[in-house]
Formats: structure tokens, sequence, C-alpha cells
């Protein structure tokens, strides 16, 4: 037990979850690492997935207009069967699918991923291991689907990568566009999906989580509001930027700092600087 989070860790929190949400890396374990470090005690899952909805907001303003196409496109094929083949009706088709999985999976295990899956040395392995993957991955994955080739066996495959993200330390967005690459999917239309298909999933576990935090003693509406807002500017640029880097650019010096920083952790954990 640790006192209730300040203003000025909720600010920090936020920055780095905007920074670290959408990059490869995991926002979760850099959310853990960092309080550890300063001596905050973990912010809790609550914490963690209430800032989460300031990110997907950003989420959802950048990319509002082909979540409106797709929202409308889908319906509208529900009574017309001409819409039924447009990529954007099916796409909601995929999004829901891929949904499943990370739902099935939250809410069956949802005390393990609030309790036991919060361990640092688990952390750490996992940012080495998944770094691994998605270096693996990226590196040997084909370049020849775009969206247009997604199926809903592929969206369901995606989703089961992203309800991997559930573990701290593997990182939504690296597990998904590790999938992605895994299938074939170029890097810009496996970012994309990436994006597309988490929204569903953040925006839900956010608002339940938010409704549990007056029972939580190590978090208050004032700094989590904060951070929330924080990360929400911050990840905004941070999607911009990455929409860009995709396009021309390889995951591998994301795969070097994955590896790196859950090194560092090991060897702060081994040497007792810090603990578990």
């Amino acid at each position: 037990m640790h006192d209730p989070i300040s203003y000025l860790e909720a600010l920090i929190l936020g920055i780095i979850q905007g920074l670290t949400e959408f990059l490869p890396i995991s926002s979760s374990a850099h959310l853990l690492i960092v309080s550890t470090l300063a001596g905050w005690g973990d912010p809790g899952a609550a914490f963690t997935a209430v800032t989460q909805l300031g990110t997907e907001t950003a989420v959802l303003v950048y990319f509002r207009k082909d979540i409106w196409r797709i929202i409308t496109t889908w319906t509208r094929s529900l009574y017309t069967p001409e819409l039924r083949s447009s990529i954007d009706a099916r796409m909601g088709w995929y999004v829901i699918v891929g949904t499943i999985p990370i739902g099935f999976f939250g809410y069956t295990f949802s005390d393990q991923i609030e309790t036991a899956a919060r361990n640092l040395y688990l952390v750490a392995t996992v940012l080495i291991v998944f770094g691994l993957v998605l270096g693996a991955a990226d590196r040997w994955g084909k370049q020849e689907k775009t969206l247009d080739d997604l199926t809903i066996k592929t969206g369901l495959i995606y989703g089961f990568g992203q309800a991997l993200a559930l573990i701290p330390g593997v990182s939504r967005s690296g597990a998904t566009i590790s999938t992605g690459r895994i299938l074939g999917f170029d890097r810009p239309s496996a970012t994309r999906y990436a994006f597309l298909l988490a929204i569903p999933a953040v925006v839900i576990s956010g608002l339940y989580e938010a409704l549990k935090i007056g029972d939580d003693k190590n978090v208050s509406w004032g700094p989590t509001i904060l951070a929330t807002v924080v990360a929400f500017f911050v990840g905004y640029s941070v999607i911009a930027w990455l929409i860009r880097y995709v396009s021309h650019g390889s995951f591998m010096p994301f795969v070097i700092y994955r590896i790196a920083l859950g090194t560092v952790v090991l060897v702060l954990l081994g040497t007792g600087v810090i603990a578990a």
C-alpha cells in the first residue's frame, strides 16, 4: 500500500502513457517501472486503464473520418446487401470479431491481470521475449498484404495477438503489429488495423475500471483526470509520428530498446536496487 498518487506523479505518468501507448514498447510496463524506480509504487491497473482512455480518445480523434465511415457503412450494410463487400463494412466485422479474444481472456483472468501479472520480473522478461518476437516478425514477415486482404479468420488471429497484451510488458500495439507482420501484412496496414482494433477493448476496459476508481485508495479522480488529459495530447502527437514512420522505417529500434530496458530492469532486480 502506498499514498494516493499526487498531481506531479500523475503528470509524469500521463506523459509516459502518451509516449508509450502506441509505440510497441508497452505503456503498462513503463508506468510500472517508472513508478517503482521513483518509489511511488504500482499506480494500479485501474489508473493504467483509465489513462488509456486519454490515449484512445486520441485514436478516435485522429481516425475520426475512418471510424465514422466504417460505422456508417457497416450499419447500412446490415440492410443493404450490396455494401457488404466493401472494405469499410467488412472492417466493422473484423474489429468486432477481433475484439472477442481480449474480451474473453480479460474477463476470465481479470484478477490475475490486476495482481500476479504486475510483477517486474515477469514484465522485464516479457519485454525481452516479445521484443525478439517483434524483431523476428518484422524482419521475416512478408510485405504483400494490405487491409483489403483482411478476412474474418485473420481478424480473429489478430484478436488473439491483441489478447497477449493483457500481460504487462507485451504491448498492445506490439503484439497486434507482430501478429500482422507474421500474417504477411505490410507495416502501415498492420499498424493501422492495430489502432482500430484496440478501440473497443480499451474503451470498454477503461470505463469498467473507472467505475472501480473510488474503491482504489491508491488513486483519486483529480490526478487521474490530469494524467488522462495529458496522455491524450501526447498520444495524438505520437500517433501522427508513428503513422508517418512506419511507411519507411522498421521496428528494429523498438526491439533494441525493449531488450535493453528489460535487461536493465532484470539487473536492478537481481542486485536488489529495486524490488519486484
